[in-house]
């Protein structure tokens, strides 16, 4: 699972999808997770990493980035399989 190429991820967590002219902002966890998934990162590397970050329980990462993943599905951020 990745982010699209196509999306503009900013350093201050502003993302601007160009297909769709829709404009998100994210919190530095957010941006960490979208960063993240950009390089390939599985969900279990992303909940280590986030862990070592921040210091949260894996098992509150593990809800927050299946929640986060929805919504930036929703919004047509990531990658299908086939592209």
């Amino acid at each position: 699972m990745r982010i699209k190429s196509n999306i503009a991820i900013s350093d201050n967590g502003f993302i601007f999808n160009p297909a769709s002219g829709e404009s998100f902002m994210v919190n530095p966890v957010g941006l960490e997770m979208l960063n993240l998934l950009r390089k390939g990162h599985s969900q279990e590397q992303i909940v280590v990493s986030i862990q070592e970050d921040y210091q949260i329980e894996a098992s509150v990462i593990e809800k927050d980035l299946q929640d986060f993943i929805e919504m930036i599905r929703q919004y047509r951020l990531l990658q299908q399989d086939d592209e």
